[in-house]
């Protein structure tokens, strides 16, 4: 191997791990960001539920996590637009919860015989 194969070979491998080095620190960027998101969500959430709501809501993002961010992020932008008067209690909740709710098909089978 000559010395400008040697050079052109560090050169390479200097160029990769910038590159790594730049991919991990803009993943970490990336992750603040999203916690520094999810801190600002929760803080609103504290504000406009009470207890029981929040309560199921947590229950919620436990079994079927991408529809409570559904439910978070549309809680949110009605606190933020103002059309939330008071805190929702349990039963607006569930109101809520049903209206967000995709509708379920309903299969019937009716046996010929």
């Amino acid at each position: 191997m000559g010395d400008d194969e040697l050079a052109e070979l560090r050169r390479k491998r200097m160029a990769q791990l910038q590159q790594q080095s730049f991919d991990q620190q803009s993943m970490q960027d990336e992750m603040e960001r999203q916690k520094q998101i999810d801190a600002q969500v929760h803080a609103v959430l504290l504000q406009i539920l009470e207890p029981e709501a929040r309560e199921r809501l947590n229950t919620i993002k436990l079994t079927r996590p991408d529809f409570a961010r559904a439910v978070e992020q549309q809680l949110v932008m009605l606190a933020q637009s103002g059309r939330l008067k008071q805190k929702i209690n349990d039963a607006q909740m569930k109101s809520l919860l049903q209206q967000l709710q995709p509708a379920k098909k309903d299969f019937k089978i009716t046996r010929k015989g």
